[in-house]
């Protein structure tokens, strides 16, 4: 290219270059005359050809991207025809896999004798490495599709449209919660006063007697405010940003009434832990393990209801 080439010149050979050499010919001829046509036009209605040049190879605009739509070539990372497939998938993934990483992370640590700041530290390290590679290879692997044109197998059709199932949802839950508020109440009474662990004689109380009659009563409290909860969400036939922050608020206390409990061993019957597990051989360690699996399902349980909780009213304000 010899520094007087024209501008016209110019943008050709920067449009072209990156096509095949068999296509090359073509798109220059066509170039060409469609440069020539439209600096003639622009001449006509009074411009400079200097200025009806620079004008025109202006509104074409960026050879690179001229170039790849006559070479068919996409310049997303990832086109409608993909987009919407690898979003759910990468939602679903981002959804289960760290958090069960991380979970499986603390029990590793706790169980090995890690001090807070160390499960804290590899539950965050491992739960941020797990995004990273998730978003990363589920991203490549979309990118591959979309640059070979493979086809992914997925087809909708409308036997996939949901059902409007808002209110039923919500009747679902108010039922489940009152029938589990009603067997719940009565399988913590029948533990505090007659005992529910069957032993071959008199049966035992699985949570712990010095637990009756405040703790059971915080307890009760709780499940009464959760079924309470259920019943205003179905008489407001949503979840609304104060249900959620409500339930976050009884999963926390749940959490933190249960697992303080468990740390300093007032949760369960002494006698119970003894019956099952120690007179039957089990270890200090394994009651360690014990202890820890215990722990991460008092967490869990009700981390699981807040996730819920904020999913459900995220989908009642058409969020997602």
């Amino acid at each position: 290219m010899t520094p007087t080439s024209t501008l016209t010149e110019r943008y050709i050979s920067a449009t072209i270059r990156s096509l095949a050499p068999e296509a090359q010919g073509e798109v220059r001829a066509e170039l060409e005359a469609a440069i020539a046509d439209a600096v003639d036009a622009r001449r006509e209605q009074g411009e400079s050809p200097e200025e009806a040049e620079r004008a025109v190879l202006t509104d074409l605009g960026d050879p690179g991207i001229l170039a790849a739509g006559y070479a068919d070539r996409p310049l997303h990372l990832i086109g409608p025809r993909y987009y919407l497939t690898w979003w759910r998938l990468l939602k679903l993934l981002l959804f289960i896999v760290p958090p069960f990483a991380a979970v499986g992370v603390a029990i590793g640590q706790l169980i090995s004798g890690g001090g807070p700041g160390e499960v804290i530290g590899a539950v965050v390290s491992v739960t941020l490495s797990v995004i990273v590679h998730l978003c990363f290879w589920v991203t490549l692997v979309f990118v591959v599709l979309e640059r070979t044109g493979a086809d992914t197998g997925v087809r909708w059709d409308v036997d996939q449209l949901p059902e409007p199932t808002e209110h039923g949802a919500a009747r679902a839950d108010v039922i489940a919660s009152l029938v589990f508020l009603l067997v719940g109440i009565g399988a913590i009474v029948w533990d505090a006063t007659l005992g529910f662990f069957p032993t071959g004689g008199d049966p035992i109380p699985i949570l712990a007697p010095a637990l009756w009659p405040v703790g059971i009563g915080i307890l009760l409290a709780l499940m009464i405010a959760e079924a309470g909860l259920a019943v205003a969400v179905y008489a407001r036939r949503r979840w609304t940003v104060a249900a959620a922050v409500v339930n976050t608020v009884l999963a926390v206390a749940f959490a933190v009434w249960a697992l303080t409990l468990l740390l300093q061993g007032e949760l369960l019957n002494p006698a119970f832990l003894e019956f099952v597990f120690t007179d039957n051989g089990v270890e200090a360690d394994t009651m360690r393990v014990l202890t820890v699996i215990t722990g991460v399902c008092l967490v869990a349980f009700p981390a699981w209801d807040i996730v819920d909780g904020w999913m459900k009213t995220a989908r009642a304000r058409g969020i997602g």
